[in-house]
């Protein structure tokens, strides 16, 4: 019988067509995606924060990202899983609070983590603000020594704000007090953020790499992995806002003269070639300021791409 009729549009559920899978316990999969909205906040505005709704905002595009998984994507010089069957591509949903334990959200996060490392997954953070690596790295205890690679307009080293010490302005302060983080890069630097001239001086007394976006656009992007240490773990954490926002405009604090589409494709290809990426989130969107073409949430979601396909072509998941 003819169908005259098609279901009406609901948005998706999951990111890029993966399957949904809520129960983490025993999981096994090759790559996860796991939404994590909520941070610390400073204030009890910073608890409605518009980024909280970004991890869904970015499910929303998904068919303006990919069009099909199984077209060609130039991209990635091929389909999104590469035409691999056997590749397991889920999303785990969210980490939630809980109204009556204050902060366990971060110890979920922390836990569900765990469970996507134990199965062989490479897990895939959709923030909410910054503040959400610091459970999401605390997680990566027994991969070994890693070597952390930050893209942001902002330093993020304070050490407290209102009393807060893992909120947004502080997860590089957080990280750099880990002892399995040994190295840590921060690219794209640029204008003004919280940071004061001691949190400076703590990034370069700890021996943090930073290189501002003027010197990434004068020596590019080749150069800059060249500075990252050759065969390690890499856990890459992008702040929206260390892009030019002519491509992610929808961030709190933009700033002109960012990191590229073109540059920030080239350091997580580098990266997936140079040694082992072992995570990465993606942070600090706010939807409510996103163009009629989502454009903000598109740029995220081909970032997502540009990892999935070339850690699959990249061998990451070979049996």
């Amino acid at each position: 019988m003819e169908s005259l009729t098609v279901p009406p549009r609901t948005g998706h559920k999951t990111l890029l067509y993966s399957e949904l899978v809520t129960q983490l316990e025993g999981l096994q999969s090759d790559i996860a995606i796991l939404g994590m909205p909520f941070g610390s906040a400073y204030s009890p505005r910073g608890f409605t924060n518009d980024q909280t709704n970004a991890p869904q905002a970015i499910r929303d595009v998904t068919d303006r990202i990919v069009r099909a998984p199984e077209h060609y994507d130039f991209d990635i010089d091929g389909p999104l899983l590469q035409g691999r069957t056997d590749i397991r591509f889920v999303d785990c949903g969210d980490v939630l609070p809980d109204l009556k334990i204050p902060g366990d959200h971060y110890r979920k996060a922390e836990l569900a983590v765990r469970h996507i490392l134990k199965g062989g997954g490479l897990p895939i953070v959709l923030g909410g603000d910054h503040g959400i690596t610091n459970p999401i790295l605390r997680a990566f205890d027994e991969v070994g020594p890693i070597t952390l690679v930050h893209v942001d307009a902002h330093l993020d080293w304070r050490d407290e704000v209102n009393g807060v010490k893992d909120g947004l302005s502080s997860p590089i302060r957080r990280a750099s007090e880990l002892p399995f983080v040994k190295h840590i890069v921060q690219i794209g630097l640029r204008a003004q953020g919280s940071g004061r001239p001691a949190d400076y001086q703590a990034a370069r007394d700890y021996g943090a790499v930073l290189i501002s976006a003027y010197e990434l656009h004068e020596v590019g992007m080749k150069a800059v992995l060249d500075r990252i240490p050759s065969g390690g773990n890499y856990y890459l954490t992008i702040d929206a806002d260390g892009l030019d926002p002519t491509i992610m405009p929808a961030v709190d604090g933009p700033a002109p003269g960012g990191v590229d589409f073109v540059q920030a494709r080239a350091l997580i290809h580098g990266l997936v070639k140079k040694g082992r990426v072992v995570g990465m989130d993606i942070v600090e969107i706010q939807p409510a300021k996103d163009t009629a073409t989502r454009l903000t949430c598109v740029t995220a979601g081909r970032l997502i791409v540009n990892l999935i396909g070339s850690t699959i072509k990249a061998g990451y998941f070979d049996r």
